[in-house]
């Protein structure tokens, strides 16, 4: 008879917002905020974040480079970044998959901008995330694998050549290119009146 409220008063302990689980979980949350928070804010800096980028590979590249070894965290490393790339090169929905032309086939068509599967921001951010973890890693000598790393590199070019060779004929089969440059581009200002009178009336 007795058991019962104590085995109450525990839980209620438990539930309190005082309880270590609670603060925890509080503090948990707070952490994940201020830090979404910190990215939001670097999405308009495109050219500051890859800069950013760019200096973590370098610090991992000098590191590796210094410590002559961990070749196969880099292997690894190398096949998760060209996963990455594939997705960053390839179309959101894929061509075959849709109603009609996805990308205008001749001039007269109307402009579709191209949307990637793996956006810019999600590109470097996996990218920045994968080589701060490498990094991490080759502080701990259980994953430092002896390994002939010529080999790897000559597998993983194989492997690079042999995955863009089928994103290009991908690219040319669907007549799409995954970049910005070059392509037209709607100014108002430059509309002119006889443009307006082709527009379709009802």
């Amino acid at each position: 008879m007795e058991t019962g409220p104590t085995g109450g008063a525990l839980g209620g302990d438990d539930l309190s917002p005082s309880s270590p689980a609670a603060v925890i979980s509080r503090w948990t949350f707070e952490v994940s905020r201020r830090y979404q928070h910190l990215l939001d804010k670097t999405v308009p800096h495109v050219l500051n974040r890859w800069i950013g980028c760019l200096a973590v590979v370098l610090i991992y590249a000098v590191r590796v480079y210094f410590v002559q070894g961990f070749y196969i965290v880099t292997y690894g490393l190398g096949i998760y970044l060209l996963n990455l790339l594939m997705g960053f090169l390839s179309p959101q929905v894929e061509p075959e998959m849709e109603d009609g032309p996805s990308l205008p086939v001749s001039g007269s068509d109307e402009f579709r901008p191209f949307v990637r599967r793996l956006p810019e921001f999600k590109f470097w951010y996996s990218i920045t995330k994968a080589f701060c973890i490498a990094f991490v890693m080759t502080f701990f000598t259980v994953f430092d694998v002896p390994v002939f790393w010529p080999i790897l590199l000559f597998y993983w070019i194989m492997l690079f050549i042999l995955t863009m060779r089928k994103q290009i004929l991908h690219m040319i089969k669907y007549k799409y290119v995954p970049f910005s440059f070059g392509k037209q581009r709607y100014d108002s200002k430059k509309a002119s009146p006889t443009e307006n009178t082709n527009l379709p009336r009802d």
